[in-house]
């Protein structure tokens, strides 16, 4: 039999209107009231029902999490994803809320699906897990005042935008000193992606290390086409290159098999380090030096930060920097010691 908010009301011997306001945890009800309300619903197993409780509040109770668009295979594999949804639902868990995805392969599509999200009211905010140029979907949300959260950094209206980031252009900047720690000087900066703003700020990390190093900074190579990894042995033989600084782990393993079917050994040949610390880093030897970015920290902060702002304690945009870690493997070779 259906227990209801009458039973649960009987039994602890208060009004229905009190049972529904301990529910809605109302300021107006005693911590005493509250406890031997809730001792009774655990007693009898009384489950609110959080969507009517929700409606009352005019709240839907969930988040939305925005993905980019998964138009390459790398992206639809990245572990990146994956973890931070987690990390974003165990968060969101603890506040009685649950996540709702909203993905597709391209931008427009993504747009409609969350302007849908957004006009239906399936959501009270949204979590953007990517910070792309060419972005409709975060314009949108902020020429339409809906509550987000950015993972990522801004391209525009930093000051007015809630975003929860690694600082990347010192992870870049740490991935080449580490390189050049290790005694190599002919250093890549490659990545398959050349409009989000994680791929600017690492390589303008790259960029400062090679410049205060008095090395030559080359430009980035830019693996987004089939005749890039056609020129990549060509590029590799012109540039002398020991070793490379790649956007993130899933791409390294790519860029390593890539490097090996042209002759060259990793970490013998060539060295790699790379961003994420995935699950990628260690299936395959060599095992990837790569720099721990802490994503469900990311995700945890993301969450807690969009929270915040629905709460209306984040009137303003505010800057969240996560801490990173380099976690050494065995795909950087130390020249230092082999001369």
């Amino acid at each position: 039999m259906t227990i209801t908010v009458k039973d649960v009301a009987k039994k602890a011997g208060v009004a229905t209107s009190t049972v529904s306001r301990v529910i809605n945890d109302h300021p107006s009800i005693s911590d005493a009231t509250k406890k031997k309300v809730y001792k009774v619903m655990e007693e009898m197993g009384y489950v609110p029902n959080i969507a009517a409780r929700n409606l009352g509040k005019r709240s839907s109770g969930a988040v939305g999490v925005i993905l980019p668009p998964l138009d390459s295979r790398e992206r639809m594999g990245n572990p990146f994803y994956l973890e931070i949804i987690e990390s974003i639902n165990d968060e969101a868990r603890k506040h009685s809320m649950t996540t709702a995805i909203a993905t597709a392969q391209s931008f427009d599509t993504l747009l409609e699906n969350v302007q849908l999200m957004h006009r239906q009211k399936q959501v009270d905010g949204f979590i953007l897990l990517y910070s792309d140029k060419d972005d409709p979907v975060i314009d949108y949300l902020f020429e339409n005042q809906v509550p987000f959260s950015l993972i990522g950094q801004p391209y525009t209206n930093e000051d007015q935008v809630i975003y929860v980031d690694n600082d990347n252009q010192l992870l870049g900047k740490h991935a080449t000193d580490y390189l050049i720690e290790n005694g190599h000087k002919n250093i890549l900066f490659i990545t398959n992606t050349t409009h989000e703003n994680v791929y600017y700020e690492r390589y303008f990390g790259y960029q400062k290390a090679m410049m205060l190093a008095n090395l030559t900074v080359l430009p980035s190579v830019d693996m987004e086409q089939p005749e890039d990894y056609v020129a990549f042995e060509q590029l590799l033989k012109e540039t002398k290159a020991t070793a490379a600084v790649v956007i993130d782990d899933i791409f390294a393993m790519r860029m390593i098999q890539l490097a090996q079917m042209y002759g060259y050994r990793v970490p013998d040949d060539f060295s790699v380090i790379s961003f994420n610390n995935s699950i990628y880093a260690t299936l395959v030897h060599p095992y990837l030096t790569s720099i721990d970015i802490d994503i469900a920290e990311l995700g945890k902060m993301g969450m807690q930060k969009l929270i915040e702002s629905l709460q209306e304690k984040e009137a303003t945009g505010v800057r969240m920097v996560i801490p990173h870690k380099l976690i050494k493997r065995e795909t950087v070779l130390s020249l230092n010691e082999t001369n």
